[in-house]
């Protein structure tokens, strides 16, 4: 297994680009699916491996699981499995990211490269509710921090005993949320993780917390290795990071991955990832052909 220190002892790292938006350009039907691209877990796998493996044949060094909008109850409640299918289905995410791995390093690894990582990917209770609430964290008010602990344990349990190399909670629109999240990885103290953010403006969370106290609640973990911000417009970024680069934490860095505003093309996000990987490495994809 890869280590999640490279991402505070390295130099950038590329992660790879919108899971679901490769799975639709290669014909899976998505839309309108409270599961989204977690369905294919159960449905189509192979389509997962191919996607996953055209970004790491693109250039990114970090691929993550198709279990953001997965959940044991999710499960349970959109497809014919009980509770311990549920769980072998959210497992099977982080199998498939490390089979692909396998497949790449085996046929395709350049010679150097440092071998590419698997984030499991745990998206944010607004997820399931399927509503676009991860995008207010309107549902916080109503809950605890216990609440919401308990809400991901589940998720954070079966991804971690998988054996990824770091959990990815992503898309936290809500102080309180974050909060839990801190609390709940002290129940698995030997995964690490990056903490992102859904934010609405240059300087606050969606449910309108400063990202500055975002940070600092992040800086409380020693097992977070990032922090950040993802699915935002990338007009926010800069002004988001400068709001709190002060309070980052020597061990910690930023991790982000904006969506692409209005210039959005469905049909080149890996193409984007072997842009980046040229610009930021140097380097370009292996010559072999992907899938």
């Amino acid at each position: 297994m890869a280590s999640a220190t490279r991402l505070t002892h390295d130099g950038p790292l590329i992660l790879d680009g919108g899971l679901a938006t490769e799975l639709e350009a290669q014909g899976a039907k998505l839309q309108g699916d409270p599961l989204w691209s977690a369905r294919l877990l159960h449905t189509d796998p192979q389509a997962i491996k191919d996607a996953h493996y055209r970004f790491l044949f693109s250039g990114a060094e970090v691929i993550t699981t198709a279990t953001y909008q997965a959940s044991v109850t999710g499960f349970v409640q959109h497809l014919n499995v009980g509770s311990e299918g549920a769980r072998e289905l959210l497992a099977s995410g982080v199998l498939l990211a490390k089979e692909t791995v396998e497949r790449f390093v085996s046929e395709s690894h350049p010679a150097g490269q440092r071998r590419p990582l698997v984030a499991g990917s745990v998206g944010p209770y607004g997820a399931f509710l399927f509503d676009g609430s991860e995008y207010t964290g309107a549902y916080a008010q109503e809950m605890s921090v216990e609440d919401l602990k308990a809400w991901h344990r589940p998720q954070t349990e079966c991804l971690a005993a998988a054996g990824p190399d770091l959990l990815a909670f992503e898309t936290i629109p809500s102080i309180k949320e974050a909060e839990a999240v801190v609390e709940l990885l002290r129940e698995f103290p030997n995964t690490k993780a990056w903490l992102s953010f859904s934010c609405k403006d240059g300087t606050h969370l969606s449910d309108g917390s400063p990202f500055s106290a975002a940070v600092l609640i992040a800086n409380r973990s020693p097992q977070l290795v990032a922090v950040g911000v993802n699915c935002c417009s990338p007009a926010l970024v800069e002004p988001l990071l400068d709001s709190a680069s002060s309070l980052l934490s020597p061990d910690m860095r930023w991790v982000v991955y904006p969506n692409s505003g209005e210039e959005w093309d469905a049909q080149i996000s890996p193409a984007h990832i072997a842009q980046l990987r040229q610009q930021l490495k140097g380097s370009r994809p292996s010559p072999n052909s992907a899938p």
